[in-house]
């Protein structure tokens, strides 16, 4: 008999970051001195009558949210039948953004790698175990950080000395004010001049500069320090093709798009009409591992490359089984504070500044699934109260 989910369970959590704010609009994290930033998380299992269960840690309260819509659906359903399970969850998902997907998909792929008892990088055919990172910044602030090109540059070569081949520049948004925009590019001028010899650099700034001539000037910017991409600068939330379109017809500098676009076939569409030269897959934010290993096979397809948004370990499988990448995205990092990685993982697992090699590398784990252990005592006794069981 095929295995059988029998019950999914659903429990949100918080942790604290300490040392860590946000800036003046309230949604950048930033470093900030003596303040605490709570978290919140959600742990999934899916239980099933062979008494394996597939786990995942992360997500959102949008993504539990659409839980109430498709986790029904899954109760008595075979665990291994992914393929199908996505199709239909993809339908019935069809008005909204599809986030619930992630979690459930990585959850089930987990349950997969347990049942055969292989990593799920086997399953889905290794590539490469190792594979470099690069440093992913906080928003720079205004508390003594990353408060200034300068620091900026000092931390990017304190990177280089650790080992990091790659670093990337999570500015302070340009604003209205021209020498705010200037700060922004002086930012880039100053870790070029620093590093950038010796490392490749890329700039996001989060969709924050206000118009297309900003864009430019600070696109211009990474021309001249050679950067190795420009990631989601526009206002319009990075999901205007026509714009990046035109913006890549004025720039050197290759741009890095979709990872507010959700959806396989708008992916597909941004590569089509040449709006992007690096394509972004996340497997929460892209339906899954399924879902992003799809994004990375349309990308092999049209010859460019997939980059794939934020550590954890289901990254760190799909990026084993992927011809077509460059890095590991180690975020958000600074000098001054931790990583925003969530107490959750026991064993070795980490995705803290110093988890990189002498070389600059990271490991996929090979464990059966995911690879990683959770703390689940962690997760109850941290939970907001929160907890919702499907059988």
């Amino acid at each position: 008999m095929p295995p059988e989910i029998t019950l999914i369970e659903s429990t949100e959590f918080s942790y604290e970051l300490e040392d860590v704010g946000t800036d003046k609009h309230g949604f950048n994290l930033v470093y900030d001195p003596g303040e605490t930033t709570e978290r919140k998380l959600f742990g999934i299992k899916i239980h099933t009558d062979t008494g394996i269960t597939g786990e995942y840690v992360g997500g959102n309260s949008p993504a539990a949210a659409q839980y109430n819509i498709i986790a029904n659906y899954l109760i008595g359903k075979n665990p291994l039948e992914r393929e199908k399970h996505w199709s239909e969850v993809k339908r019935a998902l069809r008005k909204y953004d599809r986030m619930g997907m992630g979690p459930i998909d990585i959850a089930l792929w987990d349950f997969a790698g347990k049942y055969y008892d292989a990593p799920i990088h086997e399953l889905l055919g290794t590539y490469r175990e190792r594979f470099p990172a690069y440093a992913s910044t906080y928003h720079g602030d205004e508390n003594d950080g990353l408060d200034s090109p300068q620091a900026f540059a000092d931390f990017a070569e304190e990177c280089l000395e650790m080992g990091y081949n790659g670093f990337k520049i999570h500015g302070w948004g340009g604003g209205d004010d021209q020498r705010e925009l200037q700060r922004e590019i002086d930012a880039v001028h100053a870790v070029g001049e620093r590093v950038g010899d010796e490392m490749d650099l890329m700039h996001d700034p989060a969709c924050e500069l206000e118009t297309f001539a900003d864009t430019l000037q600070l696109g211009k910017a990474c021309d001249e320090q050679e950067f190795f991409w420009y990631e989601d600068p526009f206002r319009d939330g990075g999901i205007s093709m026509h714009a990046h379109r035109k913006l890549s017809q004025r720039l050197d500098t290759p741009i890095l798009q979709t990872e507010h676009v959700r959806g396989l076939e708008l992916k597909s569409d941004f590569a089509a009409s040449e709006s992007t030269d690096f394509v972004r897959a996340d497997p929460e934010y892209d339906a899954g591992i399924t879902g992003a290993m799809k994004v990375a096979h349309i990308a092999e397809g049209f010859g460019i490359d997939v980059e794939f948004h934020a550590p954890g370990p289901a990254q760190r499988h799909c990026i084993a089984a992927t011809r077509n990448t460059n890095y590991y995205e180690l975020a958000l990092v600074h000098p001054n504070c931790q990583n925003t990685q969530p107490p959750v993982y026991r064993g070795g697992y980490s995705d803290m500044l110093d988890t990189i090699d002498n070389d600059g590398m990271v490991e996929v784990p090979n464990g059966p699934g995911l690879g990683v252990e959770y703390d689940w005592e962690y997760i109850e006794s941290n939970t907001t109260g929160s907890v919702h069981v499907y059988e």
